[in-house]
């Protein structure tokens, strides 16, 4: 399928100032798009102005919620050339959130070629200060015109793009945590694994009332028992207990991260034990107690990976680590970030460049 091209006859002022970038407010002057139908599949594939959509008040994404997106960036490496990291890990996730949803399979490859096409064009957006980059949101919905309970006859895919600022301002400094009692994020044989505006939308109402609170996140349980550990925020956990790394097993509820599963392939390439298990609040909390939990951070896009100094649990805190960052979150995080800028060796392959 070929790309068709529309430029911008008004592009934007690019902003110089890094530091006042934020997360999600600006956009470049460019997005991808493409339509699909059951009868042609996809098709009409182009970049185009950034501008509105135009869907249907009855359109399926408005009723029921037929969509799914993912997050992914493009770093500025030193010598001034663009790189993006396991993209297509990201886009091998979107078909999965897709066949939960009942929504088109898109093809990876294509959707690589279409993106990197996209950034080519709105290169000059990239941001180069320390630890901004270009957020990259591909998202699909089902449009179609009815308001039947049906599975998705058309759909749109869109890419579009944002450059913003360091997620860490004042450096990586670990956070408070409250551990989540009443709302459930997701239950097995849900759309816990899928990437989902509705996971995101049910997880607010908890996340405002931490914040309330002075904490960071919440700290996710399962659905069913209440007290198997599952995600922190919108992020995958890990723990460090007793020497050996801890992170909640994919059970169908927790999302598949791209940081995860680069975070665990870099702690055993280090020779650091790592477990894929459930794991409850009483073992964290005897862990605290004991001295045996000795680091805990959150890993996803947005943050790389983020140190827990304190959890609560039933407004009982738990510091750990002295409320300080560990060793292996720290190395991790300056692996993964020198790795994803280009100021260090990838050995792994993750990397694509622009």
């Amino acid at each position: 399928m070929d790309i068709r091209v529309e430029l911008n006859a008004n592009p934007g002022v690019k902003p110089q100032d890094a530091s006042k970038l934020g997360f999600g407010k600006i956009f470049t002057d460019h997005m991808f798009m493409m339509e699909y139908d059951r009868e042609n599949g996809w098709h009409d594939a182009r970049i185009v102005p950034y501008g509105n959509i135009c869907v249907s008040p009855a359109s399926t994404v408005l009723h029921y919620g037929a969509e799914i997106f993912e997050g992914m960036k493009a770093y500025r490496r030193p010598d001034g050339e663009i790189q993006l990291f396991r993209p297509l890990d990201n886009f091998d996730r979107m078909n999965q959130s897709a066949d939960r949803l009942c929504l088109p399979q898109i093809d990876p490859d294509f959707c690589l070629k279409a993106l990197k096409k996209l950034i080519d064009i709105d290169r000059d957006w990239v941001p180069s200060a320390e630890g901004a980059s270009l957020y990259i949101r591909p998202f699909l919905f089902g449009n179609d015109p009815f308001l039947g309970v049906h599975t998705v006859n058309n759909a749109v895919f869109v890419i579009i793009l944002s450059p913003s600022g360091s997620y860490y301002k004042e450096g990586v400094n670990p956070v408070r945590i409250m551990i989540e009692t009443e709302d459930v994020r997701a239950v097995r044989g849900g759309t816990g694994y899928a990437k989902c505006g509705g996971n995101y939308a049910a997880s607010m109402r908890a996340g405002e009332k931490a914040e309330k609170k002075g904490f960071a996140q919440v700290l996710w349980l399962d659905g069913v028992e209440r007290k198997y550990v599952e995600e922190v925020g919108s992020m995958n956990v890990m723990f460090k207990i007793n020497g050996v790394v801890v992170t909640p097993k994919l059970t169908g509820s927790v999302l598949p991260g791209i940081t995860r599963r680069s975070c665990i392939a870099l702690l055993k390439e280090w020779g650091v034990p790592v477990e894929e298990r459930l794991v409850s609040v009483e073992e964290l909390a005897e862990a605290v107690k004991t001295g045996a939990l000795e680091e805990a951070f959150g890993c996803g896009t947005a943050a790389v990976i983020s140190p827990i100094g304190e959890l609560s649990v039933d407004d009982v805190p738990y510091v750990v680590n002295g409320g300080n960052i560990g060793e292996v979150t720290q190395k991790l995080y300056d692996e993964l970030t020198g790795i994803q800028w280009g100021k260090k060796a990838d050995p792994f392959g993750w990397t694509e460049a622009i």
